[in-house]
């Protein structure tokens, strides 16, 4: 059958009646549009380590326990995961750009509230309303589809994917100098001048991108059904170590999880218009990717978890580094840039052999980079290869995976489909928070009348990162594959199911 290729004015991202929708004129330069977008996942991903440095101090500064405090960062992590599928299903239906407009005032307001909070509860809400702005990477990696040629798409993708390690990395060592010489409340007006600038320039700069023909009505149920069973799900996750994985509070989660997860699947088979289509996930490329995508966000966050430790425990433990905070930071901010370093060699490793390959690569790179700790993690310079090696391979995993599931999925469902392989890594980093809290829980060591994770615990907890590594390697191969198509046929480095379905009544 043959496909039929987009018109100039679809490349732009503009649909037939949507050029000014919203009474803009947008600059439709990719050039111009890829940087914004990257600089809007770099600003997202920020949000998530701005309070790092403040974690010790947030029960003085807000009065509260550090139990309370625990949720400036528990809040933003389930905002997040509810929000993200429902932008890109929105993004579907209404237009990418405008969704990432109305994704970024969250983000203003959210940062406006914490730097005006002098309590843990309008902080824990700011904390959640800037969790609601975490969609604008799916929803960006999903417009990126709709306004570049073929050869460009890869290497913009993965360009894409790199900036959340990206503002990771810069994060760190950011939050950390202003906590240190400055008062806190200028981490969070900094992040809302930030997200001020994000917005005006998708405002300036980014296209419409394009929305399903006659989309249907929102699934308001399925939105609610999934949101109320991810809370249950990732709070107890989350919360079980503090609550006790035996306790009623916490197994009462996770069977309602259960039962309101398994309701909300049926609803989504039996209902016209789905939030996600589960059929569409269920084909073999998008389920095995989205399997992967769990474990690759596992191992990525076990490290996080690990080497910061690593850098500030006390150097007469024998195996700390005694560095600072914000030396620390600087320290594993040359690793979030590798990821965006190596965008350009995943995009091509993807063009010739297909992202299948990439992401399988990307997997053994994690693998070996934990492998490497057991002879590395005893100097700075030794963490400082670890991360190296282990975000090299992090990129080109995560540049792969959109990838992947844009060439599975009708184009009309890139947003959400992408939205929801996003929720999959962030349930990945949601087990592996459990997971290794719960082994440097276990194995410690005295200092000074103080339990600290011991050195045997964190060599096990390196050790499950370089297992979960091997085993996304395992479920990435067996991914189907497919012949890459053509540039002129498909998107380069992407399947061939990639290209846009022709409109109902074109000729076949």
């Amino acid at each position: 059958m043959c496909m039929m290729h987009n018109r100039p004015s679809d490349r732009l991202g503009e649909t037939e009646g949507e050029h000014h929708v919203d009474g803009s004129t947008p600059d439709t330069r990719p050039g111009r549009v890829v940087g914004v977008l990257a600089l809007a996942g770099i600003v997202a991903a920020l949000m998530q380590t701005l309070v790092v440095p403040l974690i010790g101090d947030l029960p003085k500064l807000l009065d509260t326990s550090a139990s309370n405090a625990s949720w400036v960062i528990t809040a933003t992590l389930l905002a997040g995961a509810v929000a993200t599928p429902v932008a890109g299903r929105l993004g579907d239906t209404l237009g990418k750009r405008r969704v990432l407009l109305v994704s970024v005032i969250p983000l203003i307001v959210g940062s406006v509230v914490c730097a005006l909070a002098s309590s843990v509860v309008p902080m824990i809400v700011g904390r959640g309303l800037q969790g609601l702005g975490m969609g604008v990477v799916p929803l960006g990696i999903s417009l990126l589809r709709d306004i570049l040629p073929a050869e460009k798409l890869g290497g913009s993708i993965a360009l894409m994917s790199a900036s959340m390690g990206v503002g990771g990395a810069l994060g760190l060592p950011f939050s950390a100098a202003v906590a240190e010489n400055a008062s806190w409340r200028v981490l969070f007006w900094v992040a809302a001048a930030l997200s001020v600038v994000v917005g005006a320039l998708i405002w300036r700069v980014a296209p419409a991108g394009r929305r399903a023909a006659g989309p249907g009505r929102f699934d308001v149920p399925g939105a609610l059904g999934l949101g109320v069973g991810l809370v249950a799900l990732l709070l107890a996750v989350s919360k079980g170590a503090t609550w006790g994985w035996g306790s009623g509070t916490t197994l009462g989660l996770f069977a309602v999880a259960a039962v309101v997860l398994l309701a909300w699947g049926r609803w989504e088979l039996r209902t016209r218009d789905p939030l996600v289509d589960l059929r569409v996930t269920a084909r073999p490329v998008v389920l095995l990717t989205n399997a992967a995508s769990v474990l690759v966000g596992f191992a990525m966050y076990a490290q996080s978890l690990v080497v910061p430790q690593l850098f500030q425990l006390p150097e007469a433990t024998g195996y700390g580094l005694g560095q600072s905070m914000m030396a620390m930071g600087l320290w594993m901010a040359p690793a979030g840039l590798m990821m965006m370093l190596l965008a350009p060699l995943g995009a091509k490793l993807s063009a010739a052999r297909g992202p299948k390959v990439t992401l399988s690569v990307g997997a053994l790179v994690i693998a070996a980079g934990y492998g490497s700790s057991l002879a590395l993690m005893g100097s700075t310079w030794g963490l400082l290869v670890v991360t190296l090696i282990c975000n090299t391979g992090v990129g080109l995993a995560y540049g792969a995976m959109p990838a992947l599931i844009m060439g599975a999925v009708p184009q009309e469902e890139t947003a959400s489909a992408n939205s929801f392989n996003t929720l999959m890594r962030s349930i990945g980093t949601s087990v592996s928070a459990a997971v290794i809290g719960v082994v440097l829980a276990q194995m410690t060591t005295t200092l000074g009348g103080h339990a600290l994770p011991s050195e045997e615990g964190f060599r096990v907890a390196m050790l499950i990162g370089c297992g979960v590594g091997l085993v996304a390697a395992v479920v990435a191969a067996f991914i189907p594959a497919r012949a890459t198509a053509a540039p002129s046929e498909g998107l380069a480095g992407i399947e061939p199911d990639a290209a846009p379905r022709a409109p109902s009544g074109a000729t076949a």
